[in-house]
């Protein structure tokens, strides 16, 4: 959610149940709202004169966050409240005007509207729902009209995939968007397209219609597999069950090992996960069709009350080479914490040793016929090295993996983290356009597929970091958690926009979680340069000063790492080292100063800015 005034500042309340209110109102106006109504459904289960008292305080917070314009839009009496619409705009409205021949409406358009104020009441919630329903039908009923006036086949193509973005089982979208791609004679487009219906559908139990089956005369039924992700764009990987080493076999203290590490790895949508069954029984016989890349496997070994276990993963594709282990030892107090805590730590250490391991798999084989999954994957080795030459080619992988499948939800949030770096290091042409283009992509990532945590992570810290909209950054991180708690870098941002509000203990507990889910990530740099920031503006100036040189030694080429450290060298007077730390962010960015410093810090609280600026300013940064 957001509110702004005619100069674009925000004028949104603080409190969740101010929002509420506003967003009730400003869905209703010009008609008036029952009080009764407001406290319905935002203060349900509090006693009629309590609830009344909450909303008094919430319609105060309001007027005073709308500042000199309350007077203008909003009256309220004992009985009701009512927000004017001279002088305001709401996005939802544009929709509802949009047409066939205006359409510019569905572009505002997004299936999780006011996705933060989610649980906020019950009856709340259900209201939410409502008005969810009526915006999709009615995007929906736009985007059909949209599609069916079309007559130029690029046009449909782009129509077609509008609409898929709104309602991904729509099979006559999807009949059309094949149509379009034969008549083009891309062949393969269109077999593309078909395998994307299958799979979308198959999510929800169903199977194409022949008359889909049809348009490509030799396209043969596809069978779905019990995870219905296509063969290609996820990578598979066999979670065994563990062994013990003093000969006991599989019925060892964890049981329930294999079981946790597959919950726990199966959050990541990239990869295709299932534990072998602790009997004799073999697995979905599915998965003899496409056999795995990975294997999983656990080692047991217990001394009284102490247990060691080692986990192993097995690249399967390249002899049984070890990609990654790990040894546990801990006490066996609680099987189950224990099994929890395994769980979390091994999936979120080898999410990103795959994906690296994947990505130079996909930059060292033939070209081939690449999907948008093997061109992001190309695409994130160069975005973890940051070397300029290589970074911009991973720019133009995730360019064309957006094109190649415009429904991929994964390519557009990499693309828009890859413009956040493009502005971070400086290396944008149009540093505006492309904090724009940011933004754009981020917002298209989350419609695309609200529940990834790793789109939202990424969508939230461009949104905090380029966007300067740090409270509506932890809302997306607070969401990418609860679908995935073993995200570490979930955790790092999220760390990051509390960070830039000032909330600088929760900052510095979520960025070491992400340390100790993930000690060596290949992010470990970026970590690093996360929990300097909070260290630094609570002047614990020796903590955040190793955490810069550490950070550096990781990444010498990461500008933001060098800023940090820049200000705490000036505020301990460590002049030597402060003139070797300025001469190598020069390096990176010639053009940095202190204004340019001030206008890019995503920090919220002048005190923060001024402790910040004053360490730069003291350790010669130009003025600018």
């Amino acid at each position: 959610m957001q509110a702004e005034d005619a100069f674009g500042r925000s004028i949104l309340p603080r409190s969740r149940k101010a929002r509420g209110v506003l967003a009730v109102l400003a869905l209703a106006a010009p008609k008036p709202v029952l009080r009764s109504r407001l406290t319905g459904l935002l203060w349900s289960r509090r006693a009629r004169e309590q609830a009344r008292g909450s909303l008094r305080q919430s319609l105060h917070e309001l007027q005073h966050a709308l500042g000199p314009g309350a007077a203008v839009l909003l009256q309220a009496d004992r009985n009701q409240v009512v927000m004017l619409d001279k002088g305001l705009w709401v996005d939802v409205r544009v929709l509802a005007g949009a047409t066939a021949t205006d359409a510019r409406g569905l572009q505002i358009f997004r299936p999780t509207v006011l996705d933060d104020l989610d649980g906020l009441d019950p009856a709340f919630d259900g209201w939410l729902e409502e008005q969810r329903q009526r915006l999709t039908q009615l995007a929906l009923s736009v985007a059909e009209e949209v599609l069916a006036a079309e007559s130029e086949t690029k046009a449909r193509i782009a129509a077609a995939e509008q609409l898929l973005t709104i309602d991904r089982l729509h099979e006559g979208a999807w009949q059309a968007l094949i149509r379009a791609n034969l008549e083009q004679g891309n062949r393969a487009a269109a077999r593309l397209a078909f395998e994307r219906c299958s799979t979308s559908l198959a999510h929800a139990g169903l199977v194409p219609l022949r008359e889909t089956e049809a348009l490509l005369r030799d396209t043969r039924p596809v069978r779905m597999v019990a995870k219905p992700r296509a063969a290609g764009r996820v990578i598979r990987l066999r979670v065994m069950q563990p062994r013990t080493l003093d000969g006991g076999g599989m019925d060892g203290p964890l049981p329930g090992l294999a079981e946790e590490i597959t919950a726990a790895i199966s959050r990541f949508r990239w990869i295709s996960c299932v534990a072998e069954a602790p009997s004799a029984k073999r697995i979905d016989p599915a998965w003899q069709e496409f056999p795995e890349d990975y294997l999983l496997d656990c080692t047991l070994q217990c001394f009284g009350k102490r247990m060691r276990v080692i986990v192993r993963v097995l690249d399967l594709q390249a002899g049984s080479d070890v990609v990654w282990a790990r040894r546990f030892d801990r006490e066996i107090n609680d099987p189950l914490m224990l099994q929890g805590e395994i769980a979390a730590e091994t999936a979120a250490q080898i999410d990103p040793e795959l994906l690296l391991r994947e990505g130079e798999r996909r930059i060292s084989s033939e070209p081939g016929d690449l999907t948008a999954f093997d061109l992001t994957l190309r695409a994130i080795p160069a975005i973890y090295r940051l070397e300029h030459a290589g970074f911009h080619a991973a720019g133009k992988l995730l360019a064309a993996a957006a094109a190649t499948d415009p429904a991929n939800a994964a390519a557009h949030a990499w693309w828009a983290y890859w413009h956040l770096f493009l502005v971070g290091q400086a290396w944008a042409k149009d540093p505006v356009e492309a904090t724009v283009r940011a933004g754009e992509l981020a917002e298209r990532a989350v419609t695309l597929d609200p529940g990834d945590a790793r789109a939202l992570a990424l969508v939230g810290h461009v949104r905090g970091f380029l966007h300067k909209r740090a409270e509506e950054a932890c809302a997306l991180h607070e969401r990418a958690l609860s679908l995935n708690p073993n995200l570490p870098l979930a955790w790092c941002f999220s760390g990051l926009a509390h960070c830039y509000l000032g909330r600088h203990d929760t900052a510095i507990e979520q960025i070491a979680r992400a340390q100790h889910l993930s000690p060596h990530d290949p992010h470990a740099f970026f970590f690093d340069m996360a929990l300097m920031m909070p260290h630094f503006l609570r002047c614990e100036f020796d903590t955040a000063l190793a955490l810069g040189r550490r950070a550096v030694e990781l990444n010498p080429g990461f500008s933001s790492t060098c800023k940090g450290y820049l200000a705490t060298l000036g505020h301990l007077r460590h002049e030597q080292e402060a003139k070797r730390v300025l001469a190598r962010l020069l390096a990176l960015e010639p053009d940095f100063s202190l204004r340019s410093a001030l206008e890019r810090s995503p920090l919220t609280r002048p005190v923060d800015l001024e402790l910040y600026s004053e360490g730069l300013r003291r350790a010669g940064l130009p003025a600018g």
